[in-house]
Order: structure tokens, then sequence, then C-alpha cells
């Protein structure tokens, strides 16, 4: 039986790693870097980059160059999030046939998955290159708030590279396997897991090699690329003032400040101050060369992004009151996600547990070395015995008639979980039963997530009311639903178990 690798398959960058009886390596990119852009572009010649070459080529092609695509992933096109999006990057997107977007990239039209298939198949040679064998099987984390239909997303990118993805898991949950195994831990932990596209948080409580998910929260566009966008929204205002031109259409000028505001961003977690300059960003209507260039402050940092750490302390705070906790009760703290470096996020978590957070995973590295450690322990051979207990991050419903949303599997319901419901039909001659299910935490469905709509058919004609079914759902331990039903009068199975899929 091959190896599993555990892949971090990160909005921002990408990272993987092997287990070997409990102990974990990063697989190492030429150069030793453990670290993948995920990043895909392609060059004027037609060439398709992915990683390091696409990033850095970034700055002259920012037209076909792709980045935070995980943030669009099982995504409908007419979403908020999508539209949000659009003023944020320079590729073109559109509506695909499935309600899905469809990116538009070197006069080609991309469906998200292929995007992150090529993602994990570079990350899939580089790892068959390191381990000198075939790799066909991997454990990939996806963030702990994706909807069922994200996950499923991450399936099907796997499946277009041959890659077997052997086991979903969440991000927070893999960083708890990193830091608790193996040390024989009796303890609750939250993790506060804040990278480059999204925030999760996860209450875990570990015993020895059971962990236990007590309740999770998150938002799936809050994270480092936000915090870059209110440097950059800054910036702009800046320069609009000063000289009356307005830099947001002029992708290269867009391109050139994106990359700086990353840069001075990382810079101020060290330093009280930053210099912003890029010279000759753009010419006057005389043909003047005009510069940005300013200091930026770590007070001024703080005073712009002071609302996104206000919107993670909400949702960690509902995250601990749906667990039963407090932040006194909590054993440790650990911090995941490049985000978690700046000061200010650790300032206010200090201030929040009483305490310092745990030095005891790596921010970019836990979620990797976590998903590693757990494909190990699904090997047939393997000593590692491991034992998850995961939650669903929101709740799953069917629409009720007038709009309303009936809960089949509420937020936090542990998982895997299945739940039969009976429905009837009602009209005469009726022999289809239709269904539209529903994710998400709102009482009206118009404002959660469609994962799909089912049809039941084969039901024998009678008068309304007259057929009995049994519907099943069903979560598994990933988090993915299917669904079948059956005839209670004949005992006839229906024809098919539905899988949720973008549809």
């Amino acid at each position: 039986m091959s190896k599993i690798i555990g892949i971090d398959l990160g909005t921002t960058n990408s990272c993987a790693a092997i287990a070997t009886n409990g102990s974990v390596k990063l697989i190492p990119y030429k150069g030793g870097e453990s670290i993948i852009p995920s990043i895909f572009a392609i060059d004027e010649k037609g060439n398709e980059l992915i990683g390091h070459e696409a990033k850095r080529q970034w700055q002259l092609n920012p037209r076909n160059t792709v980045y935070a695509s995980k943030r669009l992933i099982g995504r409908s096109y007419a979403s908020d999030v999508v539209e949000q999006m659009k003023g944020q990057v320079a590729y073109g997107m559109k509506p695909g046939e499935r309600n899905d977007v469809l990116l538009d990239v070197g006069n080609r039209n991309f469906r998200l998955a292929e995007i992150s298939s090529k993602i994990l198949g570079k990350i899939v040679s580089i790892a068959q290159d390191h381990l000198q064998e075939k790799v066909t099987r991997a454990v990939v984390t996806v963030p702990a708030y994706f909807s069922d239909r994200q996950r499923q997303a991450v399936k099907d990118a796997g499946k277009l590279v041959g890659l077997e993805v052997a086991r979903i898991i969440n991000e927070p949950t893999a960083a708890a396997l990193a830091y608790g195994i193996g040390k024989n831990l009796h303890e609750t932990v939250v993790i506060y897991d804040l990278g480059g596209g999204t925030f999760d948080v996860s209450i875990i409580e570990i015993r020895d090699r059971v962990f236990e998910v007590k309740a999770t929260g998150g938002d799936i566009f809050l994270g480092g690329l936000d915090f870059d966008q209110a440097i950059i929204e800054h910036v702009l205002e800046q320069f609009s003032a000063q000289h009356k031109i307005d830099l947001s259409n002029d992708p290269v000028a867009m391109q050139r400040i994106k990359d700086l505001a990353e840069r001075t961003k990382i810079d101020l977690s060290f330093r009280e101050s930053a210099r912003f300059s890029v010279p000759f960003v753009t010419m006057t209507p005389q043909g003047q060369p005009l510069n940005i260039d300013f200091t930026f402050t770590r007070k001024m940092l703080e005073e712009l992004t002071g609302p996104l750490v206000d919107r993670t302390v909400v949702i960690l705070e509902r995250v601990l009151k749906d667990a039963g906790m407090t932040p006194q009760t909590v054993d440790q703290l650990l911090l995941v996600g490049g985000q978690t470096r700046m000061p200010c996020v650790q300032d206010r978590l200090t201030a929040m547990f009483g305490k310092p957070p745990s030095k005891g995973v790596h921010p970019d590295e836990a979620v990797a070395i976590g998903a590693a450690l757990y494909g190990e322990s699904l090997l047939d051979n393997s000593s590692l015995r491991l034992q998850l207990l995961d939650v669903l991050p929101m709740a799953i419903g069917i629409e009720r008639a007038g709009g309303e949303f009936h809960t089949v599997f509420t937020r936090n319901a542990a998982i895997p979980n299945a739940k039969v419901i009976d429905a009837t039909t009602s009209y005469d001659g009726q022999t289809e039963v239709a269904m539209r299910i529903f994710q998400g935490d709102n009482p009206e469905v118009s404002h959660n997530e469609l994962l799909g709509d089912f049809l039941f058919s084969g039901l024998r004609a009678g008068p309304a009311g007259a057929a009995q079914l049994e519907i099943t759902f069903n979560v598994s331990i990933e988090g993915i639903l299917t669904m079948s039903a059956r005839d209670v009068d004949t005992g006839k199975q229906m024809k098919t178990t539905v899988r949720v899929t973008q549809h």
C-alpha cells in the first residue's frame, strides 16, 4: 500500500508532509523551500506555470495569473463573495453551466476544481521527486467552515489528477493533531487559525489519541488577503487625494502595490515603521512619472485592520459559547496561519485568555504535519491509531413551504451522523418527490447556501398522502452529505443515492 501524504491546500500557499512511524517531514521543493504558492498562470507563450514559477511573473502578467482561487471554490457566480473578488483580482470570471464560476485565463476557461487540481498535481509531482515513488493518495485539509459543496469540489480536484483524497479533514483539527499526538495530553485547546484567505476557530478536547471537536466556526472570506486589501485601499486613497489619479484600473500598478502591501504588513510585525515606495507607478497626463512614497507605521496598520481583528474575536466568542466554555476554562490557545504573527492579534488574544498563546505548533507547518500524521494512521499496517470526532460547521436542512428552513442537522452536530425524515405526496397521482437542500444557520432558506435540488422518483401513483417515504440523510466523517429514500409500503429503495455536487 502506497504512502499517504498530507496536503495543506491553502488560499495563498500550500505545503505537504509525510509521516513514517510517527516522525513527520515536510516535503521540500528544489532550493529546500517547503511552501508552494497556490498560484496558477499562463504566460505569453501559452505555457502553464504553477507555484513559484507563476509567482515570479505575477507583476508583469497579472491578468493571466490566478491566486486566491480557493475563495471561489464551490461558490455560485451570483454570490456576494464572487462580486467582492471581482474588485480585488485582475483575472476574469464568468458564469459556468453549473451555477459555478469559470476563470478566464490566457483566453481559456477553467473551472475552479481544475485550478485546484493543477496545484494538487504540482504538489504530488514534488512529493514523487522527493520520495522517489508514486504518490496516489493524500489527506487534504480544508477550512472547518467549508460547506459540503466546497468539500466535494476538493475531492473532485483530486480526481482530475488521479489523486485519491483518502480523507478530507479540517485545518484546525489537523493543527491539533500536530500539537497533541504522542504527548499523552488531556486538555482542551482553542485553535485560532487565521490564514491567507480564511479564518477558523475550533475548540478541541484532546484525550491522548482521541481528538473531539466541541464546537467550530469561521469566516471563509477573512484572512491575510483582507489585511493586505486594507493597506491597498489606504494607499489608493492617499494617491488619489494627492494626484487625482485612480490606480485601481491599472493591473500592473495594482500588482506592484499588492506585492508591497504584503511585504509591508510582514515587516510591521517586526518593526514599528516601514517605507512604502513604488517608483514610477504611473504617469501624469503630461507624461511626468509619479511615485508612491510614504512611511507606514505599525499603529496605522493596526487602525486600518482593527475591524478585521474584531470580526475574528466575535466568532471566537460565539464558538466558546457554543462549546459552553470561557477563555478561563481553556488549557491552551494555539495560533495557526501566517496572519497570527501580527503583534496586535497576539496581544488581543493574550489579554482575552489571560495567558500567551502556546508555542507548541509552527503556524505555517502545523496543518500539513497533522494531515500527514492522520494519513499514516489510515494505513493498514499503522501503529498510529487515532480517533477524530468532528462536527458540522453549519446546519443542513430542507426548504419548507413559505421558504422556511427546516433543520435536519444542527450546527456543531457530531459527524459522522445520519437522520431519517418522513415525507409523503401532496397531490393525487404524484410519482416524484422533489426536495431542496440548504446549508447555513439562517431561519430563512434564501440566506443559506443551496447544496442541491433532489428528485426522488419511481413512486406508485395514488391519492395525496398515500405514499410513505423514509428519506435518509447521511453525513460522512468528512462532512459530505449523501441521501437515499425508501418506499415504506413496498420496501423499494429509490433509484439513486444522491451525492451533493455543484449543479
